[in-house]
Formats: structure tokens, sequence, C-alpha cells
């Protein structure tokens, strides 16, 4: 077969087309597959709404589905504070520390700097003490989340795969450490599918400063739909861009538009008309009025009282931007969304919570950005009833090492082999502590499993976050690649029951 170059480019005869002719090939026709959806919601295209077998009805993807068993959570908060936080200087508790501080001791860590039999150890920069009624130690990083502590309950033995943010991330949000596979906010829609069409189902709000450093692998859907993947909200600015209606026209106006093409589009249907120009107008001013009139209510923060925005820290510049986005997801939780993550510290070094230099000045400056706003956020979903059923999760990628990663400094390096998460509502038991690492906090000691490996593993969080959402995480699956596929891997595993 022969190939004849043509020596006219396809962009020059488009001067010459019609607007309807440009839109169907500068589309690829993709504006034909809006109009099948808005035809299928109005019932013409019932008949052939069939999967591929021509005989099992065809099912929306985001339809509402039943879980496995009753839920106790309906939706998830997951407070994600990217770079790992150092555990022995929030949350677990190591006095024997203190004493130990600028000695070099034996102890096996592994982390970016690779792995050591000793180091010296970095004393807890901050003071301890016992809060609520059960007692729990929290460092003076938290003087407004310590008021809380009767609400949390403490994973004092996560365990991950990597000590390395990329991978380590992946697999706190997808369960794997490599790329592909969906992650978390995902399986809980593909799973529940959503009561809110007019909002997306899973929603991610990054830190001002950037994203994660492997990206957007950390809300996508993998191997699944488009439909399951993570939408991005702004702090800053409009938090959903180019959604202000066009300068001189109302959202009743447009309402009108639609509706007239609609009644145009029936005609021309009937007539068996060219319709592709006309689907393309329609399909442009359905999304437009669906967004318009729904999403800018819901993230609108001038419908709060004064008082709901000074519990955030709406009033003080440091807590502006995590107040004004945990006041969001509270909104967002109210109007249905299944799913929604924050992100504490993006792009690099000191702009998360990676403390590799000076460990005072980087966890002063992150705790002190969040510690007001979580604080409102738990104090605020209770008083309305809301923290029954929603789920909140606290934690990195991995903790922090009790020695030093350098000669000098207190700056730690990564530990993977034991760190502190915390959960509140979503039936989770507030005021209880289950796990332990060693009396250093290198790595995790109790619970000891029946395989003889130690602490929970971060499929066990994913297990207990399914199993409060209503799914047993072992039969909640995706068929993909000749496998059904699971969250929580091959193996059977338990929820963490001792918090449930």
């Amino acid at each position: 077969m022969s190939f004849q170059f043509d020596p006219h480019p396809r962009r020059a005869h488009f001067c010459g087309r019609t607007r309807r002719e440009f839109l169907w090939e500068a589309g690829g026709a993709f504006t034909s597959v809006a109009l099948a959806g808005l035809l299928d919601r109005d019932g013409f295209l019932s008949r052939q709404a069939i999967a591929a077998d021509g005989v099992t009805p065809y099912i929306n993807p985001l339809a509402a589905k039943p879980p496995h068993f009753a839920p106790k959570a309906k939706s998830v908060i997951f407070l994600f504070m990217y770079g790992g936080p150092s555990h022995v200087d929030t949350f677990d508790y190591k006095p024997i520390l203190y004493g130990l501080d600028g000695k070099t001791i034996p102890v096996k860590t592994k982390g970016r700097g690779g792995e050591k039999n000793e180091g010296r150890v970095v004393g807890p920069k901050w003071k301890f003490k016992q809060y609520g009624q059960c007692g729990h130690w929290v460092s003076d990083l938290f003087p407004h989340l310590s008021q809380h502590v009767d609400k949390l309950a403490f994973l004092h033995s996560m365990t991950a795969d990597s000590p390395i943010h990329g991978s380590a991330m992946l697999q706190m949000n997808s369960g794997k450490i490599s790329s592909g596979a969906p992650c978390l906010g995902s399986w809980v829609n593909y799973g529940l599918g959503s009561v809110n069409e007019n909002l997306p189902g899973f929603v991610v709000m990054l830190d001002p400063k950037g994203g994660p450093i492997s990206g957007a692998k950390n809300w996508s859907s993998g191997y699944m739909p488009a439909t399951f993947q993570g939408t991005m909200l702004r702090s800053k600015g409009a938090p959903i861009i180019d959604l202000a209606p066009p300068d001189g026209m109302s959202l009743e106006s447009q309402r009108t538009i639609l509706d007239a093409l609609r009644e145009t589009n029936e005609q021309h249907l009937l007539s068996r008309a060219d319709n592709s120009e006309l689907a393309a107008r329609i399909a442009s001013y359905e999304l437009a009025w669906k967004m318009q009139e729904h999403a800018p209510e819901a993230v609108d923060l001038s419908q709060e009282t004064e008082e709901t925005k000074l519990l955030y820290g709406l009033d003080a510049e440091r807590t502006l931007d995590f107040g004004k986005r945990c006041l969001l997801a509270r909104r967002l939780v109210e109007r249905g969304v299944r799913f929604i993550q924050l992100y504490s510290g993006g792009a690099h070094n000191d702009d998360n919570w990676d403390a590799h230099g000076d460990l005072v000045r980087n966890h002063e400056f992150h705790a002190g950005n969040t510690d007001k706003p979580i604080a409102g956020l738990l104090a605020d979903l209770e008083r309305r009833g809301l923290l029954e059923s929603t789920l909140v999760i606290w934690g990195g990628e991995f903790g922090r090492q009790p020695t030093a990663e350098y000669a000098e400094g207190t700056g730690r390096d990564h530990n993977a082999y034991g760190f502190t998460m915390w959960m509140a509502g979503g039936g989770v038991k507030g005021g209880t502590s289950v796990g332990e690492t060693d009396e250093l906090g290198a790595a995790a000691i109790a619970p000891v499993h029946a395989d003889g490996k130690n602490g929970f593993h971060v499929r066990h969080l994913h297990a207990t976050v399914l199993h409060q959402m209503g799914f047993d995480p072992n039969r909640l699956s995706y068929f993909f690649g000749g496998l059904d596929q699971k969250l929580v891997g091959v193996e059977h595993v338990e929820a963490i029951r001792e918090i449930i």
C-alpha cells in the first residue's frame, strides 16, 4: 500500500466550513455523548439503555447503591498531613526520649537517609499533658485539638511499606505503592454512588503551596472510569473555576434559553435533521446551569455566621486557609458529598510536615495553621449532629524517627515502621487508643498478628473506613486485568475492631 503526502494541512480548510462542521470535527463528535446523556435522562433512549450483552439494563455509575450492611458513616473527611508529622512530638508520648536527648544509642532506622543501626536521639521539643476523661497525652502543639481527645480514637502503631514520600502517599491513598490503582475516595463512590448529582462525590482541596509530590495519582480513579476520580476545589478565589454566569446573563435567562433549545432539539429529532451544533449548545448550557445553580451555594461561606467563622479561625491570617477548607468540607458533607480530602502542606521540604532540618520551626508552623480549624470542624460537626455520620481521619503518609537525621540539628528522617493516626465520628469509639510503638517510638510492637507482623498496616486503616461506610472490605471488588481487584489486596483483612 502506498501513502501519499497531502501538501494541504487540514486546518487550511476550516475557514470555508460552517460552524456546525467545525464543532463536529474539532470535538471529534464528542458533543454527541453529552446529547446522549440528556436524551437518556429524559427517557428518549430508554429502549437502547442496555449493556453490551444486549440484555442487562444500563445503570448510571453514580446512582446511589446499597452497601453490604447498615453503615455507621455516610461521609469521610480525610485531613492529610502531607510530609509526615512526628508522632513522638504530637500524640505518642515517649518520656524516655527527654532524658536521652543528644545521646547516641543503638536503634534501627530506615528513611530517606538509608538504613542505620544507631543514631543521636532528639528529645521531644514540646511538653505533653493529659486531657479529657480518657487522659490521653497530647503535646503543646495542639492546644485546641487537645480539648477534643474524648472524640478521638488514636492508632499508635500504624505501619506502611515505603519510607519515601511519593510511594508512601500512593499507598495511603490507594493501597498500592505504585501508580494505577483507584484511591480510597474512588472506592467509596464506586461502592455507594452519589446522593447529589449536582456536586462531585469526591472532592480534594490542596494546600495553596502546591500539590503532593506524586501529584494527581493521589486522587485518581486508576483503572476505574474517570467518573470516580476526585475533583479539586480551591481555597483562594472562586473554589470552582469559571463558575460565574457570563456578564449580563442571569440563571433565569439561561434556564429560558435551555428550555427553548430543548424544544427546538425535539423538533430536529422528529425531523431527523442534523443537530450536532444544537446538541453542543444544549450540553454547554446544561452543564453551566447545573453547576451555577447548585455549586455556588455549596461553597458560599458568606451564609455562615460570624461565630462559626471564628470557630474555624477565619479571623486570623495563619488559620484562614485551612479553616476555610475545613468549613467547606462541613458544607459539602451537609450536601451529600461522600469523600472530602484536605491537604495540610504542599510542594517540598518545609512547605509541608517534612521536618529534616529544624523540627521546631516546621511543626510549629504547620500545627499552628491546622490546630484551631480541625478543632472547630469537630465541634461544628458535633453540634450539627453530623459527627456521628461523618468519619474524620487525621494523619500523614508516615511518621518520623526518634533520632536525628544529620550530625547537627533537630530534623528527623522518615519512619514507616511505627506512627500515629487518629479517627473521629462515623461510629468510631472516642477516647480510645490502640496499638503501641516501642519505648523510643521507632517501631510498632503491638498488636501482634497471627502472621507475626506488628501494628496496623495501611490496609487495616482502609478496611476500617470501608467497614464504617457499610462494606465488607474483603468483598468490595472491581474486575480489572482478569482479577477481582480490592482496595485491601488479595489477603483477608480485618477492620480495627477495637475502635468500632
